[in-house]
């Protein structure tokens, strides 16, 4: 099975897509590339997020191209408490017409039964993601304890599995694959290098490959999201490259 390329939005850089005037720039450009996707963050939106959604959502059709809607807030806020806004996020990912809507974990999500949280769940209409992000909470235990635990209930589609964001909580991506790709939905292929006391996001080139060992490991068919730095004078020629290179890995 040919798996599906997404391009993150947020890979060209937040003030370039600000200077751009939008993320609406970069659809024409994903489209071009040969990709299939794009995901949209929702952190890039201007303050009329439900315009920019719909119009977004025209542009990103028009195109020929799906989406997935990416939220930069936890599903879990506390022990035993849902985002307050996750019918609000659900509300605009159905504007985007997204396949899917990306949280981070956050803490107490073990204070459910899976009774409980697909009671807690049953209105969404729209898929849940949960990425690993670079916090506690985005190590392997917690994913590991969560996706055990909740990944059969229908809302649950799966994991984002970031590549490199273990490296930003001292954890093993060669471990986590390991351990969590079963669970896997979706792929966010980054590469990272130490710069002093942190990690910075790099391109795939000047890597040594491990990204590659990473995505032999994740489940057939899954699809690949474009999350690390795209960047040039020719931005359209460095997209399509990269599409192709994660098409042909």
């Amino acid at each position: 099975m040919e798996r599906k390329i997404i391009v993150v939005t947020a890979a060209f850089g937040a003030e370039v897509v600000h200077q751009a005037g939008g993320q609406r720039y970069f659809i024409p450009i994903i489209a071009q590339s040969g990709a299939d996707g794009v995901e949209i963050r929702r952190e890039l939106l201007s303050l009329a997020v439900d315009q920019e959604l719909v119009d977004l959502k025209l542009l990103i059709d028009a195109q020929g191209l799906f989406s997935y809607y990416s939220v930069p807030e936890s599903l879990f806020t506390a022990p035993g408490t849902i985002n307050p806004r996750l019918e609000h996020f659900q509300r605009e990912a159905a504007l985007l017409n997204a396949r899917a809507i990306k949280f981070a974990l956050g803490t107490g999500a073990g204070a459910y039964s899976s009774e409980q949280l697909a009671a807690q769940l049953s209105d969404c209409s729209i898929p849940l993601l949960i990425e690993n992000d670079q916090t506690a909470t985005g190590k392997i235990q917690p994913m590991l304890d969560y996706f055990s635990h909740y990944h059969p209930l229908p809302t649950v589609q799966g994991m984002t599995f970031d590549m490199a964001n273990w490296l930003w909580v001292g954890e093993s991506p060669c471990k986590a694959a390991e351990q969590l790709a079963p669970f896997v939905s979706y792929c966010h292929v980054k590469a990272a290098v130490q710069v002093e006391a942190s990690w910075q996001a790099i391109s795939l080139d000047p890597t040594q490959g491990e990204w590659r060992s990473l995505l032999s490991m994740m489940p057939e068919g899954v699809p690949l999201g474009i999350e690390f730095p795209l960047e040039g004078r020719d931005i359209a020629e460095r997209v399509h490259y990269y599409v192709g290179l994660l098409r042909a890995a």
